[in-house]
């Protein structure tokens, strides 16, 4: 079998903790990543045994160029090459009022779903141009917020489009160097340790909606990592069919 390294972004827990572990039983090598070790080798620990060894937990933030650097230059040293980046990360904020919104929850939103996209995208880009065999692919974690947002969700709804800015400047940047750059936007996943909370509708009224088990997400990237580079999912919705999308009515 041909060793594939992927790095994951996010791993500790969620989408991310589940799309490691999907990669890692497809044969791939999996580095962990996230801001706290603990997370990561719980990531680790949930593998099968005999895949444990290709589970690699690296704590790293990926808001700071510097530990981005760290990071990959640590994944080529190790593994001589990057197949795949599943940039996953991301902060989140309540919903607020545009009038209400916090500048400092603005900035912490935008530099881990932005920053960190572009960050961990240009570092990938760097190593993926220049290995041999050359090329590699990006899959960037979008949301249905970066086609229609829902209320009170301004930082959210701002970084998500940029990172669908990304996928497309990704893809087209790519083209000379044989990587690839395709977005999952992810509806509702039911929640690991509570109830689906109640959220803000078109009309101004809270409704819980449905929610789908995380394994859907997780078996579209997959897919996505198992395509030849000549081939490219662009940009795919995962979610309920009953959510609420168009006009988030």
């Amino acid at each position: 079998m041909i060793e594939r390294t992927a790095v994951v972004t996010g791993a500790g827990s969620g989408i991310g903790r589940a799309s490691a572990l999907g990669l890692l039983a497809d044969g791939w090598t999996v580095v962990l990543v996230g801001r706290r070790s603990e997370p990561l080798e719980k990531t680790a620990a949930l593998a099968p045994a005999d895949l444990r060894d290709r589970a690699v937990p690296v704590p790293a933030d990926i808001t700071d160029p510097a530990a981005v650097d760290a990071l990959f230059g640590e994944v080529a040293d190790r593994f001589g090459r990057l197949d795949l980046l599943f940039n996953n990360a991301a902060d989140t904020m309540p919903y607020v009022p545009v009038e209400e919104v916090d500048v400092a929850d603005w900035h912490r939103v935008m530099e881990s779903i932005a920053t960190g996209t572009f960050l961990c995208s240009q570092a990938a880009f760097r190593l993926m141009m220049r290995q041999e065999p050359r090329g590699g692919r990006i899959i960037n974690n979008g949301a249905p917020s970066s086609q229609v947002p829902r209320p009170d969700s301004i930082a959210f709804t701002a970084a998500k489009h940029a990172v669908a800015g990304m996928t497309r400047s990704l893809s087209l940047d790519g083209r000379r160097y044989d990587i690839s750059c395709g977005q999952i936007d992810i509806g509702n996943v039911t929640p690991e340790d509570r109830p689906q909370p109640a959220v803000r509708q078109a009309d101004g009224s809270q409704r819980v909606e449905p929610t789908m088990d995380v394994r859907h997400v997780v078996d579209m990237v997959r897919a996505m990592a198992a395509l030849p580079l000549g081939v490219n999912i662009q940009s795919v919705l995962v979610m309920p069919s009953s959510m609420p999308y168009v006009g988030r009515g």
